[in-house]
């Protein structure tokens, strides 16, 4: 009894994290009496010398000589010594689905027909993947590691994302509009081709989103001045009105009178100019009859003078004020 309690030891995930996508056992000995414990969300899978012996899906307790040993594939006629033990591996497989949040390392560039390098973006979103081969999963990452975590993957991941991200937004993307509008597409597209790079490992993406397409934060804010810009009109008019509200809030600070003055004199000003773009037409009629009238004034204004030739007959005049041929009055 002594010697049974001393040797049996649990075969169960001991470091379990929820990011941790596999976990191997470390000790390689298994005991007689000893018991496999499966959690929900895992799968056990017994190793020997690298290979798959068995794959144990329902979550339990099981004693692993009567219920696990026999279901194993070349270990399944093994039997236990009085000191001896079944050297194997137990590798614990994290089942669920794993989701990521993933962001541009570096900004996109997006054609652009005035920018003969494109104009950058960026973009960000969620990815889901799972396990979906063990064979893979094993030849690949677990025979020569003992935990993997969704860290790993994400690294691995990030590093094509960028790639696959210029790809697609060259494809579809001719705006910002158009990128916001094709985002399923270009998510598709992108999830097939993650899948592809991690199919060999033994993992499957089976979700991809891209949240938003953005500007960067220095680009943003001239995108935002220059519409700014073309609402009020031009520099001129913007510098204006910013002076204006300034000295509304309090945050220029004026000379007194002076200052009350300035601002004054700068309000009217943006508000004729406003008025001339409400009513540009109105302006124009208004200075049309304001360019007529100061040519009447001009003509009344400018002095008369005398013909030499009376405008009836034709005869040359003097200084009087009838033609002496005809007897016309002469202005």
């Amino acid at each position: 009894m002594f010697f049974k309690k001393q040797f049996a030891n649990v075969v169960e995930w001991e470091e379990f994290r929820e990011d941790m996508i596999f976990w191997k056992w470390s000790n390689t000995e298994i005991k007689r009496g000893s018991k496999l414990i499966i959690r929900p969300g895992q799968d056990a899978i017994f190793l020997n010398a690298g290979r798959i012996e068995g794959i144990f899906t329902d979550e339990g307790d099981y004693d692993i000589e009567s219920q696990i040993i026999p279901f194993l594939s070349t270990l399944k006629g093994f039997k236990f010594g009085f000191n001896s033990g079944m050297r194997a591996e137990v590798l614990f497989v994290n089942t669920k689905e794993f989701t990521v949040k993933w962001g541009t390392q570096n900004a996109i560039n997006m054609p652009h027909p005035q920018l003969p390098g494109g104009i950058p973006i960026r973009a960000n979103g969620t990815l889901n993947f799972k396990v979906n081969d063990y064979v893979a999963l094993i030849d690949k990452i677990a025979g020569v590691k003992s935990s993997y975590y969704v860290e790993d993957v994400k690294l691995r991941i990030s590093s094509n994302l960028d790639q696959l991200l210029m790809k697609w937004i060259s494809k579809e993307g001719k705006d910002m509009f158009n990128l916001q509008a094709n985002a399923f597409d270009i998510s598709n597209g992108i999830k097939q081709d993650l899948d592809m790079s991690i199919y060999d490992d033994g993992l499957t993406i089976t979700g991809f989103n891209v949240m938003s397409f953005n500007y960067p934060a220095e680009i943003q804010d001239r995108i935002t001045k220059t519409a700014s810009h073309s609402m009020i009109g031009d520099l001129g008019k913007y510098q204006q009105v910013e002076m204006v509200d300034g000295m509304a809030s309090g945050k220029v600070q004026g000379g007194g009178a002076a200052s009350d003055m300035a601002g004054m004199m700068m309000g009217m000003n943006v508000a004729n100019e406003m008025m001339k773009n409400i009513n540009p037409n109105q302006t124009n009629q208004t200075n049309q009859t304001n360019a007529a009238t100061n040519q009447n004034q001009k003509q009344q204004s400018a002095p008369q003078v005398r013909s030499n030739f009376c405008p009836n007959c034709g005869t040359k005049t003097g200084e009087s004020n009838f033609c002496a041929n005809c007897g016309h009055k002469l202005v």
